[in-house]
């Protein structure tokens, strides 16, 4: 297993990376679910394999990462550390030092992540986001995940490694904080990339159909699956479409 290196952006954010075998400026930045687990060896050495600096960054107020969750959007965490790639960063196990010349940036995200993803894809410097089973509309309330039994749960299985306010969770029931279906107008949809299963039943597939046709999203609806993970873009049957469609 290749050793993964850790790095900090905006002194907040958190993020382990992998660097490629040969120069390249591509970068993957991997996107997490809500909760999840850090974990994100298996995803990292991939994309690296691929030729991407590969990076898995944790969201303000998560796990090692400073800030309180949900403050900010999530998505301002992913092009924050956009921001930081820009100059030269430092890898924290041996001081070595790192520049990616003009980063060419594209992001993987799933469910929670996949929201911050296609958020984030409205930044330039981001060229392609593939997003699986992500939330496009807050206000469409998951029968399994509503936004209240998530908070609780949240708070009692992962306890401080999810520092939010109760009044940052209520940003979530709709409205433009961290929701897609607001932003609709400033979304290319040809960067995006959108799988979902008619299955899931955390996040509702017909939203995001809805969705991704109103944007021009490339649209991927899968008969089963259930709720996709992040280790659905490195293993068939669709690891090949999304690395051909990132390579594009």
């Amino acid at each position: 297993m290749i050793r993964t290196l850790r790095t900090r952006f905006k002194k907040e954010i958190l993020a382990e990376f992998i660097p490629p075998k040969k120069p390249t400026n591509k970068v993957v930045i991997l996107c997490d679910g809500l909760p999840s687990l850090p974990a994100k060896g298996e995803a990292l050495e991939y994309f690296s394999r691929l030729g991407y600096w590969a990076f898995h960054i944790r969201y303000r107020g998560t796990w090692e990462s400073g800030g309180l969750f949900l403050e900010k959007s999530p998505d301002r965490d992913v092009t924050d550390a956009i921001d930081g790639m820009q100059k030269e960063f430092v890898e924290y196990w041996g001081g070595r030092k790192f520049k990616i010349k003009d980063p060419r940036v594209y992001l993987v995200g799933t469910s929670f992540g996949g929201c911050a993803a296609i958020m984030a894809s409205r930044d330039k410097r981001v060229k392609k986001a593939v997003a699986l089973s992500p939330v496009v509309d807050w206000q469409v309330q998951s029968r399994i995940e509503p936004i209240q039994k998530l908070a609780a749960f949240t708070a009692r299985a992962f306890g401080a490694v999810y520092r939010v306010e109760r009044r940052d969770w209520d940003k979530l029931k709709g409205g433009p904080f961290f929701n897609p279906i607001a932003h609709e107008r400033e979304l290319n949809g040809r960067k995006l990339f959108i799988i979902h299963a008619k299955n899931d039943l955390i996040v509702p597939w017909k939203p995001t159909a809805g969705f991704a046709k109103r944007v021009g999203a490339k649209f991927i609806i899968a008969r089963a699956g259930g709720h996709l993970r992040l280790a659905t873009a490195i293993k068939k049957p669709y690891a090949r479409r999304i690395a051909s469609f990132l390579k594009s």
